[in-house]
This record gives structure tokens, C-alpha cells and sequence, in this order.
């Protein structure tokens, strides 16, 4: 937002440095982000933020200027000589919303003769890009810059009934804008409109049937106060953002509008040889809840959150000068003033307003930031603070947490910390630890694409690989810990939010040199069973047909000790859809990894020679490698240390719908050499039992 030096020191005398001025507005919360000399003046580009709609005008950053540098304040005049004749019987108005309009000022000025600007106004307009347009609505483009209340002059001729009406848009009501854009109404919109139809979008733009033309005589200047919502429905719904809407949409100053009114009707008079009519009409609807808001600060407080001593006096001159009424609430016979009761100026209302209905309802970290910030932050000495006692102990969650995070980044993988948002179609593309739950709809979204709360931490992940294939990386390795979301276990209950392990993999890992290795879902798997091998305790993987997953290459993950059936604690596979190399996802429950059995002890190897002996299975295709897995467990003969998958065949020879699986064994005795006849025979009754239970048979 764009402010002239030369506007500004209208109101206050300025610093002779801009750029000093610029590093003490930043401190102060008002960020200078350029200076431009344009002429003669200077331009202070100031990024206003939204809480502070008091300073998206010149007079507001004079005020924070007249603080920051103890000067004094030059408010303009308001004083109009006044005809006898009362704007109330030139002109009416009736609020029939009172709840989006708390206060409608109206002046009446007569006489008035259309005209070009004098060269002050133009100047002062064109400073800050505005297009100097015609007296009369140059003057309301004024006060909004210098002032800060929106206003807008309507040709009282061409008013019905010469009355306004504050109130909804009716079903099939047009109204063409001031940019000549013909507009359909709805019944949610506030507009202004006289005895016959609308003239105005409240606190957007004006109609062009009423607007002042050359051949205007008597204009009525609205400065009217809206409310936030309000405006904002009819600006969205339009695609309208006028200056007008972007203040009253962040909450203008309720009780500006008969300032600003009065201000504009006398400097019409000055300007265009109008008659400024007695009195205004002052419509009030519904006030705003603890009007006006109050709070208490205490000084000994304020110090103690500052860390630093700050005197009374400073804060109440700091204080007043920003507009803040205080009164003494401290010990009356205490040497020194040490607390007050703090009343927020008008224009202050929307930053510092609570949900409370008090008396008290102003937060006093509010105020103490008022005062640290005039103040200045660089001032106040630096300190570690004290903390007495230790840190507690790390839970187990965070341990179990940690331990996960370690062993992924060591396995290569990079963290990812994504939003807890994402799109409906993300959610439904990809499974879900909970199946069958619904995602939980946000009700006011960013935008589309974070529409709902995640479910899981996968659709995130492969978007974020497809990012960096898309940009030519050639291998990717992601992981992320976070929260999922599902229902509530109760109405009006927050959503259950468990923690979950997520990854993704996927590309050509090293160079050529290296032995360039393409990832597959043998690498995944890898990943995840050195996780659960890490934290003591064996995962079992059974085949599934999961959305988002190719078949035939994705499975579930259960864990066997915590139910005979097994349960489910994750899945990984290849996604379906691919977008160069192709992609490898998995998604663990936290908790279904926690509870292993983490031995540490040490066994020494046998100093025995061990013996080595291989079997190759026919089973059935359908049988997978954990069953057979699980029965050699169940069956394992005494001195048998160790057996593994050595290799799976399918072609001529093997019947279809079955495959040769060849299995290799160790053999080892801690006390002694083994001999060849015992393994045959442990070896034999063992195959003989695994070709029972699992041999093909048609």
C-alpha cells in the first residue's frame, strides 16, 4: 500500500531520513517493503496487515509516526459553515438490516458545481496512483486515503423518493456498477436503494444510474459502516475488490463516518461553491457486543512479559498518543502509577475484540504488545529463561517416533512434512488404514485441493515424488510421520488422530559406474521389514487388491502376535498409475509397530562347521512364502539355525496355477560337528511334513 511523504507530513512532522523512518515503522509492525522518489516526494510502499485497517490511510500511519517520535498530531478542521435548511428534510434514510449495517451518516450539499480538481487534490491522488476523476469524487477518494472511511456521492435528483434504504438484494434485481457491468442480485447481498431499486452494492462500488455527472447539483454523501461478512458475500459472489471492500472487509472504523461525512460535505463547499445543509442524518442499527471494548494492564505484568523495565509514564503517553483512553486502577496511595483500566479506541475495535462478553474483555498480551512495540524489541537486553528442574523423560510415543525416524534416513530416506489438507479425489485414490470411514470436510477450505483432512499420509507422498520426477530427479525416497483423521468416536468430539508411517520410493539409485540399481518393490519391502527387525517384531505380508495399488503387486501388512487372524497395521505396493518410473508406497500404523521384543543380547556364532542343505517345493501358486514361512517355524528340527526363500521357478515342468520354490537351510550345533546323516534325517522328516501340508496336489 503506497504512501506520500508529503501527504503524511500534513498531519505530522517527519523525520528528515525516509529510510530511518522506514526501519522504525518496520519495527513497529509496519513493514516498509520500498521507497520511491517520484518528484519532489517520496513514496513509502507499507505493507499493512489486515488487522490494522486503521493504518490503510494517511492519517493512521501519521498517528503511528506522531508516537514512534513523541511529535505531535495535526488532525484537519471540520468545520463547514451550514445553510439553514437540515440534510433530514432534504433527504432520508432507513437501515432495514441493522445487523450488517450498525451506522449510516448522510450529508446533503446543494449547489454544487462539477468540475476538475484543484492541483493540491490532483497531486495528492495522483501521489499514490489514483486517476484524478471530478471534484466531487475526487473528494470522497480523499478522505478514504486520508481518513480511511469508504464514502460515496449519489445525485440526489436521481434518487426516488429521495430517500435510501439499507437492505437485501430482492429475487431478479439487477443493478449496473460504476464500471458499466450489468449485475444479477441475490437475496444474500446488502445493497443501497432508493424508493424503486437498488443504486448501490453496500461498501463495493455504487451504481452507475446515480452517479454525479456534469450536470449534478445536489449531491448526498453516504459514509456508512458495514459489516465485514456482508460486504465480503457480495464482493466473492461478483469477483468484485474495490479499495472500498478491502477495508470494510477487514473493519473500518464504526465511528468515523460522521467525521468523514462532515469533512467531505466541507471541503465540497471549498471546492465546488456548494451549500453544506444543517446537521447529518446519523442512522444507528444494532450496536457491536462490549462496545466499546475495555481491559485492564498491569505494570508489574507488562514488565515481566517485556524483561525489561519500562516506565509508567512512557506507557501511558505511548498508550494515549495511539488513541487508548486510561484510567488509574492501581493503589491510590501507592508511590507510583502501576495499573489501568485501558478503553480501545473506535478504530481498533476488530484487532482487539474477544469472544468474551466482560466488561474486561480485552486480552492483556494485546496491550503489552501495543506498548513492546513502540518501545522497540532491540532494546530489550537478551535472556535465556530460567527453568527449574529437568526435562522430563521422553514418552514412549516420542521414543518409538524417533527410532522410526532414524532408521528411514539411514535406509536413504528423505522426511517430508506435508499440509494435514488434500483434495477429495486424493483421498479417495489411494487406501485408507480405516476403510470404509468417510473423510472429515473442512467447512471453510483454502481452496479445492484442501478440501478435507487426510486419511492418509500416501496421496501427499506421491505427489511429492511426482514433483521431483517431473523436474528430472532420478530417484526418489520420501518418508513422512504424521497425523491421519478419522471420525470422532462421539458427536461433538474431536476427530481420532492417530500417527502414521508413510514412504515412498521409486527411479534409478547411483551412477552406471555404481552398479545403477532400479528400485522395485523389493526395495520397499526391504525398507519396511529392516524397520519392524529394528524394533523387535516380524511383519506378515498377505496378498490384497487395495484402490490406487496394482494388483498382484500389493499387500497387507498384519502382525500375528497381537491376534490369530492377524492385525492389520499397514500395506505397501506399486501404484497404479505411473508418471515416469514407476512408484513404490507403504503406510504403517505407529502403534502397530510399538510392543516388539527387542532383544539385545549378543549369540555368538558356533565354532562348529554348520551345514548347508537346499529343497525345492511344489505349491500351489495361491500359497504365499509367509504360510510356508510359518510352518518351517512351526516344524523346525532341533540344530536348525536358519532358513530363507532361495529362488521361485514357473515354466516347462511345473503344472500351471503352481510353482517350484527352492528353500535353502542351515544346519549348526553349538556343541558339536553335525554329521551328514543326522541333517538327511532332520532334513527329511521336515520336507516330508512341508510337502504334506503345502505339496501340489491337482
Amino acid at each position: 500500500m503506497l504512501f506520500s511523504r508529503s501527504w503524511l507530513a500534513a498531519y505530522v512532522d517527519l523525520p528528515d531520513d525516509v529510510r530511518a523512518l522506514a526501519g522504525r515503522l518496520t519495527a513497529a509492525g509496519h513493514a516498509v517493503e520500498g521507497i520511491e522518489e517520484k518528484g519532489d516526494d517520496v513514496l513509502l510502499d507499507v505493507e499493512v496487515t489486515t488487522n490494522r485497517p486503521d493504518c490503510m490511510n494517511h492519517l493512521g500511519l501519521a498517528r503511528e509516526i506522531a508516537v514512534l517520535y513523541d511529535r505531535p498530531l495535526r488532525l484537519p478542521e471540520i468545520a463547514p459553515a451550514e445553510a439553514a435548511e437540515r440534510s433530514a428534510d432534504a433527504a432520508a434514510v432507513e437501515i432495514e438490516e441493522e445487523i450488517y449495517c450498525p451506522r449510516f451518516v448522510a450529508r446533503v450539499v446543494r449547489g454544487v458545481r462539477v468540475g476538475p480538481s484543484p492541483a493540491w487534490l490532483r497531486d495528492r491522488l495522483l501521489s499514490i496512483g489514483l486517476r484524478p476523476i471530478s471534484n466531487v469524487v475526487d473528494v470522497t477518494n480523499f478522505i478514504l486515503w486520508e481518513m480511511g472511511q469508504p464514502l460515496h456521492a449519489y445525485d440526489l435528483d436521481r434518487l426516488a423518493g429521495r430517500k435510501l434504504h439499507v437492505r437485501l438484494a430482492r429475487r431478479g434485481e439487477r443493478l449496473t456498477t460504476l464500471d458499466g457491468v450489468d449485475r444479477a442480485l441475490d437475496e444474500q447481498m446488502l445493497v443501497i436503494a432508493d424508493d424503486e431499486r437498488p443504486v448501490g452494492l453496500a461498501g463495493v462500488m455504487g451504481g452507475l444510474d446515480s452517479e454525479v455527472t456534469d450536470r449534478t447539483r445536489d449531491v448526498l454523501i453516504e459514509g456508512a459502516h458495514f459489516h465485514r461478512k456482508a460486504v465480503r458475500i457480495a464482493a466473492k459472489k461478483l469477483g468484485l475488490h474495490t479499495d472500498a471492500s478491502h477495508r470494510f472487509e477487514r473493519g473500518a472504523d464504526v465511528e468515523a463516518c460522521e467525521r468523514a461525512v462532515t469533512r467531505a460535505a466541507a471541503l465540497l463547499a471549498e471546492l465546488a461553491g456548494g451549500t453544506v445543509l444543517a446537521g447529518a442524518l446519523d442512522v444507528r442499527g444494532i450496536q457491536a457486543p462490549a462496545w466499546p471494548p475495555r481491559g485492564r494492564l498491569e505494570l508489574a505484568k507488562l514488565n515481566g512479559f517485556a524483561g525489561t523495565e519500562i516506565p509508567a509514564g512512557d506507557v501511558e503517553r505511548w498508550l494515549t498518543g495511539l488513541g487508548f483512553t486510561l484510567t488509574p486502577a492501581g493503589d491510590p496511595g501507592a508511590p507510583a502509577q502501576t495499573a489501568w483500566d485501558v478503553t480501545v479506541p473506535s478504530w481498533r475495535y476488530y484487532d482487539f475484540q474477544t469472544r468474551h462478553q466482560a466488561p474486561h474483555a480485552v486480552y492483556p498480551q494485546d496491550l503489552y504488545e501495543e506498548v513492546l512495540r513502540v518501545h522497540g524489541l532491540d532494546p530489550i537486553p537478551a535472556a535465556l529463561p530460567g527453568i527449574d528442574g529437568s526435562d522430563g523423560p521422553r514418552t514412549p510415543q516420542q521414543a518409538l517416533r524417533e527410532r522410526v525416524r532414524d532408521f528411514l534416513a539411514t535406509c536413504g530416506y528423505a522426511e517430508a512434512v506435508h499440509f494435514a489438507f488434500q483434495s477429495r479425489a486424493a483421498d479417495a485414490r489411494f487406501p485408507s488404514l480405516q476403510p470404509g470411514t468417510a473423510p472429515q470436510e473442512l467447512a471453510n477450505p483454502l481452496s479445492e485441493a484442501y478440501a478435507v483432512l487426510r486419511r492418509s499420509l500416501v496421496p501427499n507422498l506421491v505427489e511429492s515424488a511426482r514433483f521431483n520426477q517431473r523436474r528430472g530427479v532420478p530417484v526418489v525416497r520420501l518418508f513422512e510421520i504424521g497425523r491421519a483423521f478419522f471420525p470422532p468416536a462421539a458427536p461433538n468430539e474431536l476427530p481420532v488422530q492417530p500417527e502414521q508411517v508413510g514412504l515412498v520410493c521409486g527411479g534409478r539409485a547411483g551412477f552406471p559406474w555404481q552398479r545403477e540399481t532400479e528400485l522395485d518393490l523389493f526395495d520397499l519391502k526391504g525398507a519396511v521389514d529392516g524397520l519392524a527387525e529394528e524394533l523387535g517384531l516380524r511383519l506378515a505380508a498377505r496378498p490384497a487388491s487395495l484402490p490406487g495399488l496394482l494388483d498382484g503387486n500389493t499387500a497387507e501388512l498384519v502382525r500375528l502376535d497381537r491376534s490369530p487372524a492377524g492385525e492389520l497395521v499397514g500395506y505397501f505396493g506399486r501404484v497404479e498409475e505411473e508418471e515416469g518410473y514407476p512408484l513404490f508406497v507403504a503406510e504403517i500404523a505407529l502403534d502397530g509397530l510399538a510392543g516388539g521384543d527387542q532383544d539385545l543380547r549378543v549369540d555368538l556364532p558356533s565354532r562348529f562347521p554348520g551345514i548347508d542343505a537346499d529343497f525345492t517345493l511344489t505349491h500351489a501358486l495361491t500359497t504365499p512364502w509367509a504360510e510356508i514361512d510359518r510352518g518351517i517355524a512351526d516344524q523346525a528340527p532341533p540344530d536348525l539355525q536358519a532358513w530363507s526363500l532361495k529362488d521361485r521357478y514357473r515354466g516347462t515342468g511345473v503344472p500351471e496355477g503352481a510353482v517350484n520354490t527352492t528353500i535353502t537351510f542351515l544346519y549348526n550345533s553349538r556343541e558339536r560337528s553335525l554329521t551328514q546323516e543326522e541333517v538327511n534325517e532332520r532334513q527329511s522328516a521336515l520336507t516330508a511334513e512341508l510337502s504334506r501340508r503345502f505339496g501340489w496336489s491337482v
